[in-house]
């Protein structure tokens, strides 16, 4: 069995492949193909969580298994540690153990590229981030690398850590431009861009609600039920699209305390098999909203570029 570090895991996994095995992943999810069950949630004590995701193809399967423990900067360790173990289906054998930090944050934000590609009628070229955590790192690596964005704006609530963030972007891409926004500036007015993506575990909206009709928002970090980064005024507005809709039901924590109409929600892949074409999500000429809660068939998807990439 291979076991991959952080830095092969992420070179495991690139981006250009990473979003071709998500558009997979995601039709075969809503087919059946793949079975993946909600994530198990298992208690460790008030402020610490073990989190196991399995899913199974024909071709290969995958287990996640994650700890969160909350209060471990005081023991100078990360919050999130976990792996990923691929497995051929017919058998058993163990393929790899990848980095799970290193997974999620790739193919959440390879998520994130493949709701831009089909919802975004254009190519982007300038990114707002709302977050400097490793997920937002993710996804500025991600939209550098995928579509070329040249352009960032990047707002948080600690303005030091933000310039900080803006400056690591330039020093791994220095074709982009990145530029820290103070926070309160989302309120007020902001600048002109493609598309706004929140990375944050807020309890509060911190999506504009007056973002442009031809921008796409996308919100990342509001996985829990009391956890919210869009503004109940702009769900109510556009159409919504979701990354997995039965997950989203009881985890995107916006669109829970927003009380949207869920018929009027679509999952991804009904968009990827035509079933409801992007176009046909625009509202009052506005572009639809996308919504993404995370699924194990998402770590699928990586564990089959990974076996690609090393050729198992």
């Amino acid at each position: 069995m291979h076991i991959l570090d952080p830095h092969q895991s992420a070179q495991a996994l690139p981006y250009a492949a990473l979003v071709d095995a998500l558009a997979r992943a995601a039709q075969e999810l809503a087919s059946g193909a793949i079975r993946a069950p909600e994530r198990q949630v298992v208690p460790i004590d008030a402020a610490s969580v073990l989190l196991g995701m399995p899913a199974i193809a024909e071709d290969l399967s995958v287990t996640k298994l994650i700890t969160v423990h909350a209060d471990n900067a005081r023991h100078h360790l990360p919050a999130i540690q976990g792996e990923v173990i691929a497995f051929d289906t017919h058998t058993g054998r163990r393929l790899a153990l990848m980095d799970g930090p290193t997974v999620t944050g790739r193919r959440t934000a390879a998520m994130s590229m493949l709701g831009i590609r089909t919802l975004l009628p254009r190519r982007p070229q300038s990114a707002l981030l709302i977050g400097t955590g490793a997920q937002a790192a993710a996804h500025a690596d991600a939209l550098v690398e995928y579509f070329g964005v040249s352009q960032f704006w990047v707002a948080a609530r600690d303005l030091d850590r933000t310039q900080a963030f803006c400056r690591a972007i330039s020093e791994r891409h220095p074709q982009a431009v990145a530029s820290p926004l103070p926070a309160r500036m989302l309120q007020e007015e902001l600048p002109r861009t493609d598309v706004v993506i929140a990375m944050t575990t807020s309890r509060v909206a911190v999506i504009p609600e007056g973002i442009a009709p031809d921008t796409l928002a996308i919100g990342v970090g509001a996985f829990k039920p009391d956890m919210v980064e869009f503004p109940a005024t702009l769900l109510h507005a556009r159409r919504i699209v979701v990354d997995d809709l039965p997950g989203s039901h009881h985890e995107a924590g916006d669109l829970i305390q927003a009380k949207v109409d869920w018929a009027q929600v679509v999952g991804i892949a009904d968009v990827l098999a035509g079933k409801a074409p992007a176009t046909t999500l625009h509202k009052d000429g506005a572009l639809p909203v996308f919504k993404t809660v995370g699924q194990a068939s998402w770590d699928l998807a990586a564990a089959r570029v990974m076996r690609q990439t090393l050729g198992l």
